[in-house]
């Protein structure tokens, strides 16, 4: 992610991809390319089709098995979702899983907007801030989670998911759920499908969700990369799906691998100002995601605290600044926006010169909508430029010194 989380996080991984066929690694056993996400089913999602933009050969095959025509006109990603919110052009948001409002950059902006939609659903397993920032009209659905176990018609139910690796394996949870009332994720797809599509929809909505097996075998027939899915994931530790790359056999017009070469990529067309330094957004230790399993951070000898600007000895030097003084951060924006995150305590920290850190999320509220990688819409979160500004008063409000 520190990789893609720039303007020009795309062409940051086409280089790499450069170097690695310059020397020969891709294909080669132990030295090929291997992206590390930050979801356990990232990798899965994108080879089942979950994209804004599927590609035409897919939905021809959805077509074909489903019989329906399937809309052509490409989705938002997160960043146009965003805008398209923002402009008021949205009217609904559905979420399932995960924190938006907390993930989502220019946090102050995005929370204004969202309050503006008339309707807000989340389908979550626990409450996160995204369920206090909400639409006119707001529903909570909560849902079992995956470490919990799932039955349907009495039956014990798995899922899959797809590692890094392109292994497919099966997932079951153990715990009892929270309570009997509770559904299932696919459970809650499914009747909201009926529900709003009734008879017009031909999809046995309420049967894929009686036997997983059915919604696997779907799976198979859509992508035939899936060939005995059921069969196959019942085998412990799953199996793997190829990657033709892997073999050297180059899925591209001229058969061959190909350089991508990008012009202006090491241009200085970024924002400048008096003192600026350039910020990166990270996680604690006692953190997945935006989810917090404590204020402390063992990394960096950091404890029951968060609100911390990390920056090395030579910069704080360059602004009189000592351990323990408070700061208040402000983007250098090109909107005219004013984005500012105060008070955070200065900590001392090895970052190179010119830089400075501090805690996500809370510092997303820093970084503008616009600053995203073009390419893959990926928010600029390892990159923005802010300045410091001593802080006005010597305590938080309501807190001791």
């Amino acid at each position: 992610m520190g990789l893609t989380q720039h303007e020009k996080g795309t062409q940051n991984v086409q280089y790499i991809v450069n170097l690695m066929l310059l020397r020969g690694n891709i294909g080669r056993p132990g030295a090929g390319l291997v992206p590390v996400r930050g979801h356990s089913n990232v990798q899965g999602d994108r080879t089942v089709g979950i994209n804004e933009r599927p590609p035409k050969a897919l939905l021809d095959r959805i077509e074909q098995v489903f019989g329906f025509a399937v809309p052509r006109k490409h989705g938002h990603d997160a960043g146009l979702a965003l805008e398209a919110m923002i402009a008021g052009e949205s009217k609904v948001f559905i979420g399932l899983g995960g924190n938006f409002v907390a993930a989502s950059p220019d946090t102050d902006r995005i929370s204004e907007a969202i309050r503006k939609l008339q309707l807000t659903v989340q389908i979550s397993t626990k409450l996160n801030r995204s369920h206090v920032v909400h639409g006119q009209h707001s529903y909570i659905l909560p849902c079992i989670a995956r470490s919990e176990e799932i039955r349907a018609n009495g039956e014990v139910q798995f899922i899959t998911v797809e590692d890094s690796m392109s292994m497919v394996h099966a997932s079951q949870g153990h715990a009892v759920p929270a309570s009997p009332h509770l559904r299932s994720e696919p459970w809650i797809i499914a009747h909201l499908a009926r529900a709003i599509l009734g008879t017009r929809s031909k999809i046995p909505w309420e049967s894929l969700v009686e036997d997983y097996d059915r919604i696997r075998d779907n799976i198979e027939k859509v992508f035939p990369i899936f060939q005995g899915f059921n069969s196959r994931v019942r085998v412990p530790g799953g199996f793997h799906l190829n990657n033709s790359a892997r073999e050297r056999i180059w899925n591209t017009p001229n058969g061959k691998a190909n350089f991508i070469i990008q012009t202006g990529l090491m241009e200085d067309d970024a924002p400048s100002a008096e003192g600026m330094l350039w910020m990166t957004s990270m996680r604690s230790h006692d953190q997945y995601n935006t989810t917090l399993y404590s204020e402390s951070d063992r990394y960096r000898g950091v404890f029951n605290q968060r609100d911390v600007l990390f920056i090395n000895a030579k910069e704080m030097k360059d602004r009189q600044l000592e351990f323990g003084d408070r700061v208040d951060v402000t983007t250098v924006s090109t909107d005219g926006v004013e984005r500012c995150l105060r008070f955070l305590k200065v900590l001392p920290w090895s970052m190179p010169d010119g830089c400075c850190g501090s805690y996500y999320p809370e510092a997303n509220v820093l970084i503008p909508l616009y600053a995203r990688d073009p390419i893959s819409g990926i928010p600029s979160a390892k990159a923005f430029p802010v300045t410091l500004q001593r802080s006005a008063r010597k305590t938080r409000e309501g807190s001791p010194p």
